[in-house]
């Protein structure tokens, strides 16, 4: 018997999410060892995915970026409009739906059991920021800036050693809210066997 998604639900949890990403952008930046100082954002996006599953996990990113883009200001640095589409890190905010949609999707076919596996969800949770997320933030610094992949490369590099610490933290928030609320992916339920008879 399957799960069946309350839309209610489906939408509070939708928007839920992308208010999280829009308070993620806007903290203050955590400063570490290196030129780039690292936003939570990213680690938000993912968890959209990894905790609501690919289609609820897009539209939670794409209702944020697209707040953003009508002029709400909640973009990284309190941003707005959509000249920021138009700027150089375009491409990282139009990876970012794909991102939570694809590591959604992944994380989606775990079976129930493997859910409580942090280092899984981290997994997805990296190669879908690798595929979308920084594929396409290159392309963007390449389109906007007029430079090469390999100079694109060199200003995007700087961001991998605290993305993998942001999926850190995504994977294992994402391994506890699954335990807590294992149904939260209105997944089908495994058959209850039929008592044995006498």
């Amino acid at each position: 018997m399957s799960t069946r998604r309350n839309p209610g639900t489906d939408i509070a949890l939708i928007a839920a999410f992308a208010a999280l990403i829009a308070v993620c952008a806007l903290l203050p930046a955590i400063n570490v060892a290196g030129p780039v100082p690292i936003t939570l954002q990213t680690f938000a996006v993912l968890l959209s995915g990894a905790v609501l599953g690919a289609r609820r996990g897009f539209l939670a990113v794409l209702l944020y970026v697209v707040v953003g883009a009508a002029g709400l200001p909640v973009f990284s640095g309190g941003a707005a409009g959509l000249g920021v589409l138009a700027g150089p890190t375009a491409g990282y905010l139009l990876g970012f739906p794909l991102a939570a949609g694809f590591c959604g999707l992944l994380v989606e076919r775990l079976p129930r059991r493997t859910l409580a596996s942090a280092p899984i969800i981290f997994a997805a949770g990296l190669l879908s920021s690798a595929l979308f997320i920084h594929t396409l933030g290159m392309t963007g610094l390449v389109l906007r800036l007029d430079i090469s992949y390999a100079d694109a490369f060199d200003i995007d590099k700087v961001f991998w050693p605290g993305d993998v610490l942001k999926n850190v933290a995504m994977a294992l928030v994402a391994t506890a809210v699954h335990r807590a609320f294992p149904d939260l992916l209105g997944r089908p339920q495994a058959p209850v066997p039929a008592a044995a008879g006498a």
